[in-house]
């Protein structure tokens, strides 16, 4: 129930954000259905051929996939003010990794994975759609940015990893922690570190 319930979630956040960037980048409709699918499905693509899950199952999730197109379609037909302000937020972006980044956990802790692939499978999940629609987009990807991200998806699979929850509130409040994470590490603009190398 958890998994289905973060899948939905996941699914519509990130078919939103993808749209939101094709359009933000002047793609045409075509390209907003593209990135739309692609930061909806990629991450869990990447994690099922990584985590030896038959690639098949994706393309048994037809509701996944109408949610996914109605979503993406409710944003083509908004007024371009209200994509503009959607472009604004991050919010999408934030629920679709929480979401995920808790469904890829709970997906890799099903099948018996240890502690390091269940904290991949949350990172890949969470980031790894958005990565590729960053790509394709021509930007770069969120996850490589200074900006604190990934580690959100980590923390969320290490929870998970060590099996220390059982009920289906703790995966919900679970969601919820990462969620807040993010957004207050985006709103104060908390930074990694970095180490450049300067040209001689």
């Amino acid at each position: 129930m958890v998994w289905d319930v973060l899948n939905v979630i996941g699914t519509i956040a990130f078919a939103m954000s993808g749209a939101v960037v094709a359009l933000e980048v002047k793609y045409d409709i075509m390209g907003a259905y593209v990135l739309g699918l692609i930061t909806a499905f990629g991450g869990g693509a990447i994690r099922n051929l990584f985590t030896g899950i038959p690639i098949i199952e994706l393309w048994q999730q037809t509701t996944l996939f109408i949610v996914a197109l109605i979503t993406i379609s409710f944003v083509i037909i908004l007024p371009s003010s209200a994509v503009q302000l959607l472009t604004k937020w991050s919010i999408f972006d934030s629920i679709g990794l929480s979401a995920f980044a808790v469904q890829g956990a709970i997906y890799a802790q099903s099948i018996d994975l240890p502690l390091f692939a269940v904290m991949f499978s949350a990172a890949i999940t969470g980031a790894g759609g958005g990565m590729i629609r960053d790509v394709l987009a021509q930007r770069k990807p969120i996850v490589l940015r200074d900006e604190v991200y990934l580690l959100w998806a980590i923390f969320a699979g290490f929870i998970i990893g060590l099996d220390w929850l059982s009920k289906s509130y703790h995966f919900y409040i679970l969601f919820a922690v990462t969620l807040m994470l993010r957004g207050i590490s985006h709103h104060y603009s908390w930074r990694l570190p970095i180490k450049s190398i300067q040209k001689q």
